[in-house]
């Protein structure tokens, strides 16, 4: 399934949600889907069947952190619930490539290019949401009136 047709499928209340704006979001979530037929196939195979319970939690904990973390009221908490879902992605990158051998490569390559876009959004993510949160040193902002050339220069030697 192309992700265009399955988000028409997607229930109009989950669309009006503004954390549907966030593509991170919306990959996992399609991810996790289309994990659904990935762990049923992998569920046939009594080698795999411990690897696709791992799989489809990771690829569930995806989509559920960037949910919990969209939530959260300050940056260092959305930052930290990001780096959950960060953790979540990257382990079902290795659970994927785990999987190839009964999934085939064709489906495991096309969910580890996903899997790659979804950690590429999310390493974004984190450090803008932990950038929140910095604090600045304390530095002089002039007001009124605008002041001339050399002004800094002066607060420098007065300040030494």
């Amino acid at each position: 399934m192309e992700y265009e047709e399955w988000e028409e499928t997607v229930p109009a209340v989950m669309r009006a949600d503004s954390l549907w704006q966030v593509k991170a979001y919306r990959l996992a979530t399609f991810l996790a889907d289309l994990g659904w037929s990935d762990v049923t196939k992998l569920l046939q195979d009594r080698r795999t069947i411990g690897l696709a319970d791992q799989l489809y939690r990771s690829l569930g904990s995806i989509g559920t952190n960037i949910a919990e973390g969209y939530s959260r009221g300050t940056g260092k908490d959305r930052a930290r619930f990001y780096e959950y879902a960060l953790g979540s992605a990257r382990e079902s990158r290795d659970w994927y490539f785990k999987s190839r051998h009964v999934l085939g490569e064709p489906v495991v390559r096309q969910r580890l290019n996903l899997l790659a876009e979804v950690i590429r959004l999310l390493l974004t993510m984190v450090p803008d949401q932990r950038g929140h949160m910095l604090r600045e040193g304390d530095i002089v902002y002039y007001t009124a009136p605008e002041p001339g050339p050399g002004c800094w220069e002066e607060d420098m030697r007065r300040d030494a």
